[in-house]
């Protein structure tokens, strides 16, 4: 083995190392929501930022789909939740009122939604348990 050839042989392992320390790195934390139903289910999101409350929407999630609301870590405990099916009626609920539009929007308020101009929605708590990475399912 010539001289030059064993910084070569040195490198391999590191460079196996590194990829492998890579590859073990945790995957992005975020909120996500699965629809385990039949039917496809539209979703809102309600959140309070630190300072205030708001709510934004709307996600479509497919049946036996999953998608991300949130796509970083959770830095609260609470999220809320409103989901209903498609074309079949239902809805995922609770009590918590949050303000809501047609369309995709973005409410940083959930007081005097009607006289602003917007629905009210009933939306249902996640405890998140301080967990930076969340998945809520919704079934039947």
């Amino acid at each position: 083995m010539s001289r030059n050839s064993l910084p070569l042989l040195f490198a391999v392992p590191v460079l196996a190392g590194s990829l492998l320390a890579v590859s073990a790195l945790p995957a992005a934390a975020k909120l996500s929501v699965c629809n385990k139903t039949a039917h496809t289910a539209s979703l809102a999101l309600g959140f309070f930022d630190g300072k205030s409350w708001g709510s934004t929407g709307w996600w479509t999630v497919a049946a036996g789909s999953c998608t991300a609301l949130i796509e970083e870590p959770l830095n609260g405990r609470f999220y809320y939740v409103y989901a209903e099916h498609h074309d079949v009626g239902g809805a995922w609920e609770g009590d918590r009122s949050f303000c809501v539009k047609q369309g995709r929007f973005t409410i940083l308020s959930r007081t005097e939604c009607t006289a602003k101009g917007y629905d009210v929605k009933r939306f249902f708590q996640v405890d998140t348990g301080n967990s930076i990475d969340w998945t809520e399912n919704l079934a039947d």
